[in-house]
């Protein structure tokens, strides 16, 4: 049988992935520090949240290739409350963010042309852009630890222009930036908007942690803006839910842009038409409970913080600065006793990340802020730091 090429990944475990699934299965007790699914973080959800998936009016089949009017009022609302106004025709439902990774890319570029995206990150455009075809490039996020939390992270911005070729149609900016936790400060947003103006290209922001700020409540990229820019986000972050299949495009720019843009994504939309009704019909009351979960998590991450920061009060190790988002970094040593720190650690029973899965140099490991405080007690006292 012939396969795609674009499907001939490397399936095979790693390492460290074979070591946990042997410890697992050996029976032993491990304290995983990576969790990061909230419905698996013992937060309180609404006792009645499936029961407004029963709407009666879900039992008619009304197609939108962009989803429901109502449900994108919802959206509109929850920007409203941001402080950002998005007509209804300027916002598209899709199941998840990886899929309005995937519409973005097929209206945006050719085979074999390239999007850039920053490094560190989260490697999941790599899979997308493998399947749609396209080549992905990667621009420099820096690391300056004498500088504020505010600044601390930062977008290398020469190397960035130097990264965009011929081939170049868009730019993608995570806001906050997952594992890093910075969010765009206002002068890289104008440097972004006037690099993607002089190159014509797009600008796709993904905003899904954008409520996480651990301070300062950070401004959306949904606005009225001076380049073509396409906003993601879904209720698997905004509203801990990612069992519930939804997530957005909100387009904005230049009108002759958008209404180009709207015009081919709706096609693509209405080709696949992957949004279900019950869905639809549940968004504007799941999105209006938003607050009490937010404000769990937020709690969560600031309670754990507070004890992570503690434990390396007198370690070799320290945490990286953040503004926001469900990860916070550390740096370790690269080796204990000649092993890595993720399998040093693992020998004590403790699942960390290691910082290469995102793209980080050695000697970082990256931790999840939802893991409950019982076990991120537990699980920080048994690393290997002191």
């Amino acid at each position: 049988m012939n396969f795609s090429q674009r499907t001939s990944w490397n399936l095979a475990e790693n390492d460290l992935t074979r070591a946990i699934r042997t410890a697992r299965e050996s029976g032993r007790d491990l304290i995983d520090l990576t969790i990061s699914n909230p419905t698996a973080c013992g937060f309180d959800q609404p006792a009645d949240l499936l029961a407004h998936l029963g709407d009666s009016a879900a039992a008619l089949y009304t197609p939108d290739p962009f989803g429901m009017p109502s449900a994108r009022a919802a959206v509109a609302t929850y920007y409203s409350d941001l402080g950002s106004t998005i007509p209804l025709d300027n916002i598209a439902l899709t199941t998840s963010t990886s899929e309005a990774y995937s519409y973005l890319f097929r209206l945006l570029c050719n085979p074999s042309e390239e999007v850039l995206a920053a490094q560190p990150s989260y490697p999941l455009f790599d899979f997308i852009a493998r399947l749609d075809d396209i080549t992905l490039r990667e621009y420099p996020l820096h690391y300056d630890p004498n500088a504020d939390d505010h600044h601390s992270w930062s977008i290398d911005l020469d190397a960035l222009a130097a990264s965009i070729t011929p081939r170049t149609r868009a730019i993608i900016l995570v806001h906050p930036n997952n594992p890093t936790g910075n969010y765009a400060s206002a002068s890289e947003r104008a440097a972004l908007q006037q690099l993607c103006r002089d190159h014509n290209l797009a600008l796709i922001v993904d905003e899904v942690f954008l409520d996480y700020a651990l301070t300062t409540p950070q401004p959306t990229f949904a606005t009225n803006s001076s380049c073509l820019t396409f906003t993601l986000s879904g209720l698997s972050k905004v509203c801990a839910l990612p069992q519930m299949k939804c997530s957005w495009i909100v387009t904005t720019g230049p009108d002759t842009l958008v209404h180009e843009a709207l015009a081919r994504l709706e096609v693509i939309a209405d080709t696949f038409l992957s949004m279900n009704a019950p869905i639809q019909h549940a968004l504007p009351i799941w999105l209006g409970q938003r607050d009490n979960i937010q404000q769990q998590i937020i709690a969560r991450m600031r309670e754990n913080l507070a004890t992570l920061d503690a434990r390396l009060e007198r370690t070799s190790a320290h945490r990286l600065s953040m503004q926001g988002g469900w990860t916070t970094i550390l740096r370790v040593p690269r080796t204990v006793d000649g092993v890595p720190f993720a399998t040093a650690a693992l020998a004590r029973d403790v699942i960390v990340q290691p910082g290469d899965f995102y793209g980080l140099p050695e000697g970082r490991a990256v931790l999840s802020l939802l893991t409950p405080p019982d076990l991120w007690q537990r699980g920080l006292a048994r690393l290997p730091i002191d």
